[in-house]
């Protein structure tokens, strides 16, 4: 089997991506294919796609053992992969021509792009000793970077899962130990980024945001055509929805990118303390449990009981108030998601604006992690007539979700940016159709042919 720009689009397509991204893809492809052999000077071992992310429900709910709704977008990473002499691991970003050499001996580590890089390549060696060989990884992308779509998670599910066929590690006893189901690889994945132990795979700093696996489960485990809903710690599928016919997802990215680096990172990371310490609370009066959604489900009293002993909390950086909101958003938050999952089965449009709604207000109100362009960009989305319309993502940036009709899409990805931009003249909205795509998938490997 030879290894085509056209071959990959279509083999994505008979996957479950749209036929309207192909022409698109195949172009996005050609230059990472064509790079990756100059590099390399051979043909790839491994080509494998990575999905964006969408999170239709569940914002800030994951880390704290919640649930979610989301799927995988059809826009994402190309990474084509092969081995090469020596230890030494190198990358390149094909379209921008920017590239990395992760060495044995490499300090002080690289920042950016690179930094994820790093943190991968040392997880993984660090956890199957023996394991690492060198090894040149080319990828592009067509997701917009810092758009709340997990453009970060994606490149390190990337380089993880090309890593992973180059140095064989699914035979190693460490794997077959400790990752046995699809959950556990999402999982494992997951804290490479955050820097979270996995069973006896000893952790580390992770790449600095105190995330959880909810990127990680939409890009390995969503369904095309479908939304998924997972819970989490531990991470297990709760249901899949087919998207009715009649809806078309709409995304739009609101030109405010949605860093997780400085004090972007630090707002990130307070939302995920936040649970920690509403979790600690909890353990300190009561029967310990793992997460902040394995305390509220212990009785229908839980809640009531946590929100007694918020005022016994001596915790400076986080007053009574700020406490009682972020548990208020938390629990309202993933109570949301079988009510939605449910009105996604049942096709209906006004129970679900009426969730997306109020998942916006508490987004702003109670999370506090939204700005006036992604709560300018939802309100337009209404405005245009989106059956349903919600920001998601880390925040501080990021993009909207939008169900509309489907007779309606293509006239409302040209109507909802330039509403927007009307509200916000410097804004550069990029809108597109995203249905829901097929998740990670091994387009070629050497193995096949």
């Amino acid at each position: 089997m030879s290894v085509t720009a056209a071959s990959i689009a279509q083999a994505l397509v008979d996957r479950g991506m749209s036929r309207g991204e192909l022409v698109a893809k195949q172009s996005l492809y050609t230059g990472v294919i064509e790079r990756h052999a100059m590099l390399r000077g051979a043909p790839p071992e491994h080509v494998l796609w990575v999905p964006g992310r969408l999170e239709v429900f569940g914002k800030h709910t994951d880390y704290a053992g919640g649930r979610s709704i989301v799927a995988a977008v059809p826009r994402g990473f190309i990474f084509v992969a092969g081995a090469a002499a020596g230890a030494d691991i190198h990358v390149e970003d094909a379209k921008n021509r920017e590239r990395v050499t992760i060495s044995t001996a490499m300090t002080p580590p690289p920042g950016g792009w690179r930094h994820y890089v790093a943190v991968v390549v040392a997880r993984l060696a660090r956890n199957f000793p023996g394991a690492r060989s060198g090894a040149t990884i080319a990828f592009a992308s067509d997701l917009p970077r810092a758009s709340g779509m997990s453009s970060s998670s994606a490149l390190v599910v990337g380089v993880s899962a090309a890593l992973t066929e180059l140095w064989a590690l699914r035979s190693r006893e460490e794997w077959r130990r400790e990752i046995r189901a699809p959950e556990d690889v999402a999982t494992y994945y997951a804290s490479a980024e955050n820097g979270a132990t996995f069973g006896r795979l000893s952790g580390d700093g992770g790449v600095g945001t105190h995330g959880g696996s909810e990127d990680h489960a939409a890009m390995l485990l969503a369904r095309a055509g479908s939304v998924s809903a997972f819970s989490f710690v531990p991470m297990r599928a709760v249901g899949v929805v087919p998207l009715p016919p009649p809806w078309t997802v709409v995304i739009a990215a609101s030109g405010v990118k949605a860093e997780k680096t400085g004090s972007a990172r630090e707002a990130y990371n307070r939302l995920s303390e936040g649970t920690r310490r509403l979790t600690g609370l909890w353990n300190a009066h009561e029967q310990p449990c793992r997460s902040l959604a394995e305390a509220l489900g212990t009785s229908p009293a839980a809640i009531d009981r946590l929100r007694e002993l918020i005022p016994t909390s001596r915790i400076t950086a986080w007053p009574h108030d700020a406490l009682r909101r972020r548990l208020d958003h938390f629990h309202a938050e993933d109570l949301r998601v079988p009510l939605a999952l449910d009105a996604v089965v049942r096709s209906d449009t006004q129970t679900l604006g009426a969730l997306a709604e109020a998942s916006q207000r508490d987004a702003e109100e109670l999370l506090g992690n939204q700005i006036p362009e992604t709560t300018a960009l939802a309100a337009e989305a209404r405005n245009c007539g989106a059956l349903a319309a919600c920001s998601f993502g880390a925040g501080f940036g990021g993009s909207v979700w939008a169900i509309v009709d489907a007779e309606r899409a293509s006239e409302f990805v040209e109507a909802w940016p330039a509403g927007y931009r009307q509200r916000y003249p410097g804004g550069a909205p990029v809108a597109f159709k995203g249905n829901p795509g097929p998740p990670l998938t091994a387009v070629f490997s050497h193995a096949d042919g």
